[in-house]
C-alpha cells in the first residue's frame, strides 16, 4: 500500500512564532479542566440520581450518553466557529449560557428537565475545544505539542477532580450542590476569561457557516490523518468511558458500599494521565507520535487486567486506572498535536471533526457499560473494555504506515 508523507508545518506557519505565556497556557488550562468537568459530574453521582428519579441502573447511563450526543452536536455547530469569529467572545458567551444548563439541572424537579439541562452543558461544554485550537493557534510550532499537552493537561485534571469534588459536594449538601457550585465558578471563570484572553488577530471570512460546517467533512476525506486518527480516538474513549461510567455501581454496592466521597477520590489515581500528558505532546514535536502511541495502546490493554480485580482487591483497581488514564490520555494528546499540524488555517474545524468521535465513543462507552454491568457484572464489563482497547491496537497496527510524520523544523 502507497504511503502519504506529510510535512507537518506549512511555510507561512514556520515563517512567524506566536508567542503563548505561561500564565495564558495555564488559564487555558484551569478554563479547560472547569468546562469538562461539567460534563463528568453526574458519573459518580448515577447510583443517588438514579435512586430519586426511580431509573433503573440498566437505563441511568442514557444521562451520560445524552451529555455525549449533545458534545458531539456542539462540536459539529459550535467549534468550527474559531475559524470564523473571534474566539474570545465565543468562550465567554458559551460559558454563559453553560451557567444556565447547570442551574436547570441543580433545580431540575423531574427527569425530563434533568436531561434537557445536561443537554446543554453537554452541547457547549465544547468551549474545550475552542482553547484547544487557540492554544495551538498562539504557539510557536516547535512547542505546539507541548502546549496542546499542558492545555490538555487541564482537561484530564478537570476529568479527575470532577469526580473527586462531585463525590465530596455530594455527601455534604446532595448532589444538586454539585451543579449549583459549579454554575457560580463558570460565570466567574466567563468574566475572568474575556477580560484577560488575547482578541483574535482579523479573521478573513472568505466563507460562509454553511461551508463552514461542509468543510469538516471535506477535511476528513483530504487527510488520512484526521481519518485515522478520529477512529483511534472513539476507540479510546470507548474504553475510557466504559470504565467510569459504570465504576460507581459496583463500588457503591454490596459488599463495598463506598461513600460518593471515597467513590471519586478514585479519580485522583489517574493523576498520572495529567503527567504524562504534556510529555506526549513533546514527543509528538520530536516525530515520535506512532512509537508513543503504540506503547500506550498496549497499557492501555494491560490495564483492564488489574482493573478485573476491583471486587477483590481495590489496590489493584487504582493501578489500574493510572494505567488506563495514562495510556488514553498519552495517545489522545499524541493525536491531536499530530492532526493541528496539518491545516494550519482550519485547526477549529480538525479539532472538532477529531473530538466528535471522542463524543460517540464516550456516549457508546457510557450505555453498554451500564447495561453490561446489570446483565454481566463487572467482568463483562472488563471483558468489554479489554476488547475495545484490543481492536484499537489492532487498527493501529494495521493503519500506523499509512503516513509518515516529520517533526517540524524551526530555529
Amino acid at each position: 500500500m502507497k504511503r502519504r508523507v506529510y510535512r507537518l508545518e506549512k511555510l507561512e506557519d514556520l515563517k512567524s512564532a506566536p508567542s503563548l505565556s505561561r500564565s495564558v497556557i495555564l488559564l487555558f488550562a484551569a478554563a479547560c479542566g472547569l468546562a469538562v468537568a461539567n460534563i463528568y459530574f453526574a458519573q459518580p453521582l448515577l447510583d443517588a440520581i438514579s435512586k430519586e428519579y426511580g431509573v433503573s441502573h440498566a437505563h441511568i447511563g442514557i444521562i451520560i450518553t445524552i451529555t455525549q450526543i449533545c458534545y458531539a452536536l456542539g462540536l459539529l455547530l459550535l467549534v468550527p466557529l474559531g475559524d470564523l469569529v473571534d474566539r474570545r467572545r465565543l468562550v465567554a458567551g458559551m460559558m454563559l449560557i453553560s451557567v444556565l444548563g447547570l442551574v436547570t439541572i441543580g433545580v431540575a424537579p423531574n427527569s425530563a428537565v434533568l436531561l434537557a439541562g445536561m443537554a446543554v452543558v453537554g452541547m457547549f461544554a465544547v468551549v474545550v475545544q475552542v482553547f484547544v485550537s487557540f492554544a495551538a493557534t498562539l504557539a510557536a510550532p516547535s512547542d505546539r505539542g507541548r502546549t496542546v499537552g499542558l492545555v490538555t493537561s487541564g482537561v484530564v485534571i478537570g476529568i479527575l477532580l470532577a469526580r473527586t469534588a462531585a463525590g465530596i459536594l455530594s455527601d455534604i449538601g446532595g448532589w444538586r450542590t454539585v451543579y449549583f457550585v459549579s454554575a457560580g465558578l463558570t460565570l466567574l471563570m466567563a468574566v475572568v476569561l474575556f477580560r484577560i484572553l488575547p482578541r483574535n488577530q482579523k479573521i478573513k471570512r472568505s466563507i460562509s457557516y454553511p461551508q463552514l460546517l461542509r468543510s469538516v467533512f471535506t477535511l476528513f476525506m483530504q487527510e488520512p490523518v484526521l481519518r485515522i486518527r478520529a477512529v483511534i480516538c472513539l476507540l479510546i474513549f470507548t474504553a475510557f468511558s466504559i470504565l467510569w461510567s459504570s465504576l460507581v455501581l459496583p463500588l457503591s454496592a454490596p459488599p463495598l458500599s463506598l461513600s460518593h466521597t471515597a467513590i471519586g477520590s478514585f479519580g485522583l489515581a489517574g493523576a498520572a494521565g495529567a503527567l504524562a500528558a504534556a510529555r506526549a505532546g513533546h514527543l509528538a514535536d520530536r516525530g515520535l507520535g506512532q512509537r508513543t502511541t503504540g506503547v500506550a495502546l498496549t497499557v492501555l490493554v494491560g490495564s483492564w487486567l488489574p482493573i478485573g480485580y476491583t471486587e477483590h482487591a481495590l489496590w489493584a483497581l487504582i493501578v489500574g486506572v493510572i494505567a488506563l488514564d495514562l495510556a488514553v490520555q498519552a495517545v489522545h494528546v499524541t493525536n491531536q498535536s499530530m492532526i493541528l499540524r496539518v491545516r494550519p488555517e482550519a485547526r477549529s474545524r480538525l479539532t472538532a471533526g477529531y473530538m466528535i468521535f471522542y463524543s460517540i465513543g464516550s456516549a457508546i462507552g457510557a450505555i453498554t457499560s451500564t447495561s453490561v454491568f446489570a446483565y454481566f457484572g463487572w467482568t463483562g464489563v472488563c471483558l468489554l473494555g479489554a476488547s475495545v482497547s484490543i481492536i484499537a491496537l489492532l487498527f493501529w497496527l494495521l493503519t500506523k504506515r499509512e503516513y509518515v510524520t516529520f517533526p517540524s523544523k524551526s530555529k
